[in-house]
């Protein structure tokens, strides 16, 4: 075999073991972090493990599973995590590409609106525009991290759901909806 096809295999190997390993890693999902309280005011907080017919499985902070009947709980918080610097970050990427767009539109803007009214300056007005692309990306910047961290912020609102006083068929439907975010989705 010539050293092209060899090389040509190689890559071929490697990179095969490299997708074919975030499998693997995939398949290593976590459930919802849960924060349960029961009728008699205790709290139970650890990971969803899976949900059962008429109960939850957690992993509590200990490490230890925790079954918790679904007759006894009053309220099931999902904790979320916060999103706001995703949304900073994107954010900043975004409201500075649109901020230079702007500030080279408000530019070019300019031009006509100068030679239609016969100012002089136009000349001057050609160096002006690092200053405009400069203040657009400013602008856009701000305005993107605001708004990035606002829409991140929301998105990581925890969710409260009450059990106490469902009922059997909204229960049902919440422990389906429930399932969808257990690390074993199809334990029945």
């Amino acid at each position: 075999m010539n050293p092209t096809g060899k090389k040509f295999i190689s890559l071929f190997l490697v990179s095969s073991l490299m997708i074919l390993s975030v499998n693997l890693y995939a398949k290593e999902r976590r459930g919802a972090e849960l924060i349960i309280t029961k009728k008699d005011g205790q709290q139970i907080e650890g990971e969803l493990i899976a949900v059962k017919p008429n109960s939850l499985l957690l992993l509590n902070t200990e490490g230890k599973d925790v079954a918790v009947g679904i007759a006894d709980i009053r309220v099931i918080r999902i904790v979320k995590k916060s999103k706001v610097l995703l949304g900073v970050g994107t954010g900043l990427l975004g409201g500075t590409g649109l901020g230079a767009v702007i500030g080279a539109c408000l530019w070019m803007v300019g031009l006509p609106v100068m030679a239609i009214f016969g100012e002089a300056g136009v000349e001057s007005h050609m160096d002006d525009f690092p200053d405009f692309l400069w203040k657009g990306v400013l602008i856009g910047t701000g305005i993107g991290m605001l708004l990035g961290a606002f829409i991140g912020g929301s998105a990581g609102i925890d969710k409260t759901i009450q059990i106490e006083g469902m009922t059997d068929s909204e229960i049902q439907e919440t422990l389906d909806k429930l399932r969808k975010k257990a690390r074993v989705r199809d334990y029945r």
